[in-house]
């Protein structure tokens, strides 16, 4: 069924579904639900299963490499759930990451009083909650509300200037908000309990499932049946679990900055995944952004929040 849809346009992609007053989540709870069985078959058994899933990698890759018999939540770790190289030097790193630095940093802003006396704390009182309760639909507001966007509201209510949305203080910010909510071993629950959030998450699934840019690419061609193969020197990362880990330091983006901070938003990530399938990506905080990474975090509902993590 996932393949089906990775492979075809959103019009044949999308279904629209009769909700009710009770179960306005149902249609996405079924997206959910394949989402994992597909997984967990991908990876059961990588070698028995090569021809359906990964026919282009090589005996010895998928012997002694891939790794089989994955669950869910095994896939929070992106490439490393399934890469046994990957996992040897990644478990090494985590005796000492890079992010808690940017952590200590964080924790520094968020307690740094503003012009007018107030501070981060009179709009985020519990940094884990904070971590843990974006993205949601905001039923008055009618649309997704993301935490880029909400501390950017925050000091610009306080007559502070907005920050970047990419990296920076931005991320340093959300770096501690997100080791507070994995310390308090949070949860992704994202709700849908209206028709305009079931619509806002259906434009999110369109997106992702979309091709589109000259390339005629998705999100869906890397990610979901794409997941597991090399590009590059790269294997790709699976859909499940890929926005629990935000804001990720990156050895890219720090061999590219003076003081090594190498830490990005997850809509940083975003924007530069766009970009390489060949398309301009949506603003970081436009609608088109916002209801993307309501559809993402809803198919890691029940998994814990591990950012923040690294990457390459």
């Amino acid at each position: 069924m996932l393949l089906k849809i990775a492979k075809t346009t959103a019009l044949i992609a999308l279904t629209t579904v009769a909700l009710n007053a009770a179960d306005f989540n149902a249609q996405a709870e079924k997206d959910r639900i394949a989402l994992i069985k597909y997984f967990e078959a991908k990876f059961e058994d990588p070698l028995k299963n090569r021809n359906t899933f990964f026919p282009y990698s090589t005996d010895d890759e998928l012997k002694n490499n891939i790794l089989g018999g994955l669950k869910k939540d095994d896939f929070a770790k992106g490439n490393y759930a399934f890469s046994k190289n990957g996992q040897a030097s990644y478990y090494e790193i985590k005796e000492f990451p890079p992010t808690e630095e940017w952590v200590e940093v964080g924790e520094k802003l968020y307690n740094e009083e503003f012009a007018n006396g107030k501070s981060f704390a009179s709009c985020f009182p519990n940094p884990a909650e904070a971590g843990a309760m974006y993205p949601y639909f905001d039923e008055k507001k009618g649309e997704v509300q993301t935490l880029t966007q909400h501390i950017n509201e925050c000091l610009e209510s306080n007559g502070e200037k907005k920050w970047g949305t990419s990296k920076g203080k931005m991320a340093h910010l959300q770096a501690f908000f997100a080791q507070a909510a994995q310390d308090e071993e949070k949860t992704v629950d994202v709700k849908i309990e209206s028709k305009a959030a079931a619509e806002a998450y259906e434009r999110g699934k369109e997106y992702y499932y979309t091709q589109r840019g000259y390339l005629k690419l998705n999100c869906a061609n890397c990610h979901v049946q794409g997941a597991g193969q090399r590009v590059r020197n790269e294997s790709l990362s699976q859909f499940i679990g890929q926005t629990t880990h935000f804001p990720v330091y990156r050895l890219k983006w720090a061999a590219a900055t003076p003081n090594n901070d190498g830490l990005g938003t997850l809509e940083r990530r975003m924007s530069g995944c766009v970009k390489d399938q060949g398309q301009v990506p949506p603003g970081n905080t436009s609608n088109e952004m916002k209801e993307l990474l309501f559809f993402m975090a809803y198919m890691n509902n029940g998994m814990k929040f591990d950012g923040p993590d690294f990457r390459k």
